[in-house]
């Protein structure tokens, strides 16, 4: 027994803070427990819905006050001579792509302005596409080579020649062109300051100048001007911010001054990108834009579901605790009283 004794205390000896008291290890620490009773319950659901509902409120109103033209027009930009031989006609860079199209303002939009093309159907998600770029060489020169990343837009014909900018993403560049004409009146297109700003401070590189770019053999979309730097070219890093859906809207530019109502509009197209091979679409938009930046009534609508449903239950909550209710903390209502035949050890 002495023998047993011994070794049982052995570890004791050896490790002597082993069995030491911690009110940490013994969940003795200062903790707030709160009881949520009924009443706590129904305020806090009526405070989300007096709160979320009036958001939701405002929201849809400043959305409904944004003016929106949208225009799908890579329809009607195809000759009807080439509309049996669409992709030979967008592949053939000796066609004339020129289109125009005339629509009517109906309300005032005030400036700016915003010009933004619409893509239906254009994966920028897929995760070999969004994988195709080397961030590294978009900063600095010094990783002009590090293009592992791009394949299979890396080098030139395989050659040491490396591609700035090289992957699938800056390859594909949006290349449609847009002009405008208000009543008779061509109006420019301001393209400075359509990127983020983090986006052309740190991610593209002020001393990085394209280099080889869409003179792989593979003629993708749009082509860079080489004297100009990457964090200069704001149509390239908008491109590149890839969108989460299949669907989506990217700022080509602003209209510094108001569009008056009833006013004709004339856009004279370049029909360049080829969205025809894989059953695409292409629109126009102009907008204008309120605090919630733009035409946006999801944000609203899902304001006004969780402050309405936030009000449900505590109208829900309230009948039914008028209507059967119960003391707070009423051992009756424990398993082990509800069924007496249970053993309580």
């Amino acid at each position: 027994m002495r023998d047993t004794d011994e070794a049982s205390d052995q570890p004791s000896r050896e490790n002597p803070k082993k069995h030491m008291y911690f009110r940490l290890t013994q969940q003795e620490l200062c903790a707030w427990k709160p009881i949520l009773t009924p009443g706590w319950v129904v305020s806090i659901f009526i405070i989300l819905g007096v709160i979320f509902i009036p958001i939701g409120l405002l929201t849809l109103y400043a959305s409904e006050h944004v003016e929106e033209l949208v225009e799908r027009y890579d329809v009607d930009c195809l000759p009807s001579t080439d509309k049996n031989k669409i992709l030979g006609y967008i592949r053939d860079s000796s066609t004339n792509k020129t289109c125009t199209k005339t629509f009517r303002v109906q309300k005032k939009m005030k400036k700016p302005v915003y010009v933004y093309y619409q893509l239906h159907h254009f994966y920028q998600n897929h995760r070999r596409y969004v994988r195709s770029r080397s961030d590294k060489q978009l900063r600095s020169t010094e990783h002009e080579y590090e293009t592992k990343e791009c394949l299979p837009l890396a080098t030139v014909n395989n050659e040491s020649k490396p591609i700035v900018p090289c992957g699938l993403i800056a390859w594909s560049l949006f290349n449609d062109t847009y002009k405008f004409v208000v009543n008779n009146k061509v109006v420019e297109v301001d393209k400075k300051d359509i990127a983020w700003k983090s986006d052309k401070n740190h991610k593209f590189g002020s001393e990085v100048y394209p280099k080889n770019f869409q003179s792989s053999g593979m003629v993708g979309g749009g082509k860079l001007n080489e004297s100009i730097p990457l964090n200069k070219q704001e149509d390239l890093i908008v491109w590149m911010r890839t969108a989460a859906f299949s669907t989506f809207r990217k700022l080509y530019g602003k209209i510094k001054m108001d569009v008056e109502a009833n006013s004709n509009i004339t856009v004279v197209i370049q029909n360049n990108f080829n969205i025809y091979e894989f059953g695409g679409k292409k629109q126009l938009v102009l907008s204008t834009s309120s605090w919630t930046v733009g035409n946006n009534q999801f944000l609203g609508r899902a304001y006004l579901f969780v402050g309405g449903f936030s009000l449900f239950f505590a109208i829900s909550f309230t009948f039914v605790y008028v209507l059967k209710p119960r003391p707070l903390g009423d051992p009756a209502y424990f398993s082990w009283n509800n069924y007496p035949g249970i053993d309580e050890n």
